[in-house]
């Protein structure tokens, strides 16, 4: 199993451009506008996948309020994320990277440990916060899908990433 190095904290985030749930979708249609959680997750309509992404979409106005993009990726096929999409009404891009051009890119396909415990190897639970310069600025580990969001925002308030949007 040949991991790729992840890009860490400070570093500029790996470029990309994909199709999505939504359609075409790349970093460089944030930089300079906005910032952006780059998520990760293993697999889409799954019960730790969902909780997280509920997580984000029930958050949304928060992300909004703050001119943060949240972004998620998982190697499952277009139809798939369209499908995850439209069952939990996510709304945000879902990007389907079933190459894992941009899985590798960011270096979150490895080893990872299943909630009954058993060790496989796929996409990790990881996310990126990356500012609107393009910069991360902080690497998520190992998340909780169910306190992800929350855990998001404060950090996005802590960094002084947040800009007040008037709604």
């Amino acid at each position: 199993m040949s991991e790729n190095r992840v890009p860490g904290v400070g570093e500029r985030a790996p470029s990309f451009r994909a199709t999505a749930s939504t359609g075409p979708v790349a970093l460089e249609d944030f930089i300079g506008r906005q910032s952006v959680v780059l998520y990760f997750y293993p697999k889409a309509d799954t019960p730790g996948c969902t909780r997280e992404a509920c997580g984000f979409r029930d958050a949304r106005a928060e992300f909004e309020k703050r001119n943060v993009a949240v972004i998620g990726v998982s190697a499952d096929d277009v139809d798939a994320q369209q499908r995850f999409a439209r069952k939990y009404a996510l709304p945000f891009p879902l990007i389907a990277d079933p190459e894992r051009a941009i899985i590798d890119a960011y270096g979150v396909w490895g080893e990872r440990t299943r909630p009954d415990g058993t060790k496989t190897v796929g996409v990790r639970r990881w996310t990126f916060l990356i500012d609107k310069t393009g910069t991360i600025r902080k690497v998520y580990q190992n998340v909780s899908p169910d306190q992800h969001a929350g855990e998001i925002l404060r950090d996005i308030d802590e960094l002084g990433l947040a800009e007040r949007m008037e709604g």
